[in-house]
């Protein structure tokens, strides 16, 4: 399974404000609402998307999505290219280290191989990794294997093209293939169609087994076509080694669930001044954020300290003294969120 993307995510977007003054924020919002819409294809599938339902989940409004998404199957499209995109880099980094010379740390996370092994390995590693992934990861997994069919043209003609890129990889099996004994033409195909069969039923079951337990099986079922019966049976002898245990299937946590604050480019600009100088002072969060009226910076903290953003750890103005912002834990959550922690 070690393939190649081609595909650049950015495109995913025609409607993007990212170049913009507080493109950061329009791209945390782009990976709330992408987010949104992984989390409520896992609860309760892809038919159950509408703008409205992704709006909901995350928290922004429906005027801020159209100013990044065309529409819910644009939306949908970016998040199934944003997943294969992870998916594809977990692959390709697991090929790399089994293409290593000595085995390096990558031969144990995909199941002890030593050093460079061919067609055989690689594809072992790379199917490997994609089964971590998916136990890792179990809302972009059910993205890209299940509901992924329930989507749009565009979306279904992406995963047409990654699946044709799995295929072309595994077909090459056949140039370790006794000569006379090459299977049909259409056996990689036929190969790859029964993997993802498999791991799609596990799917719809919901079944609590890590993925990754299915890897000497799946493996048996790839080569037996191409190196015969012998080979698949070591391929279901084989231990899964894997170095860290698959996480517990859980969606992560959004840090701007339930706030109610509309979160701005100055937000995040006052949010990241009080990181970069925890202590600041009212006075000097608005210089560095650029805000010239004192009383609309003193309106925009007194809000960030209601909804348990920032805290005051100064003595306060009525002792006469400064104020003395910092950062609360959820505060650093969401500036992290935007990508200026």
């Amino acid at each position: 399974m070690a393939v190649e993307r081609t595909v650049s995510v950015d495109k995913a977007v025609p409607v993007d404000r990212a170049g913009r003054e507080g493109g950061h924020v329009v791209g945390m919002q782009r990976r709330r609402l992408l987010g949104a819409t992984v989390e409520q294809a896992f609860e309760d599938g892809v038919q159950s998307l509408t703008v409205a339902t992704i709006c909901e989940r995350a928290g922004l409004s429906r005027r801020t999505f159209y100013e990044i998404f065309d529409g819910r199957e644009t939306c949908l499209y970016a998040a199934f290219e944003d997943a294969v995109e992870q998916a594809m880099r977990a692959v390709s980094e697991a090929v790399a280290d089994d293409e290593g010379a000595g085995g390096g740390r990558g031969a144990q996370k995909v199941g002890g191989t030593q050093g460079a092994r061919g067609w055989r390995e690689l594809t072992r590693a790379g199917l490997m990794a994609f089964l971590c992934f998916l136990d890792r990861e179990p809302g972009m997994g059910r993205l890209l294997v299940v509901e992924a069919l329930g989507a749009g043209h565009q979306t279904l003609e992406a995963r047409r093209r990654g699946i044709a890129q799995i295929i072309t990889h595994i077909d090459k099996g056949r140039t370790e293939t006794r000569a006379g004994r090459e299977p049909p033409p259409l056996t990689a195909e036929g190969v790859v169609g029964a993997v993802f069969s498999v791991i799609h039923a596990r799917m719809l079951q919901r079944d609590p087994q890590p993925l990754v337990e299915l890897c000497g099986s799946l493996m048996a079922m790839i080569v037996q076509p191409y190196l015969g019966v012998a080979a698949a049976q070591k391929e279901l002898e084989r231990p899964v080694l894997v170095t860290e245990q698959p996480a517990v299937p859980r969606l992560p946590a959004d840090p701007f669930k339930d706030l109610s604050l509309r979160f701005t480019y100055r937000t995040a600009r006052v949010l990241s001044t009080i990181a970069e100088v925890p202590g600041a002072s009212s006075k000097r969060v608005a210089t560095a954020s650029g805000i010239v009226d004192p009383g609309q910076a003193s309106r925009l903290l007194t809000r960030l300290q209601r909804h348990g953003l920032i805290q005051d750890t100064g003595v306060g103005p009525a002792k006469g003294m400064a104020r003395a912002w910092t950062l609360t834990e959820r505060g650093e959550s969401i500036l992290q969120a935007t990508g200026q922690a």
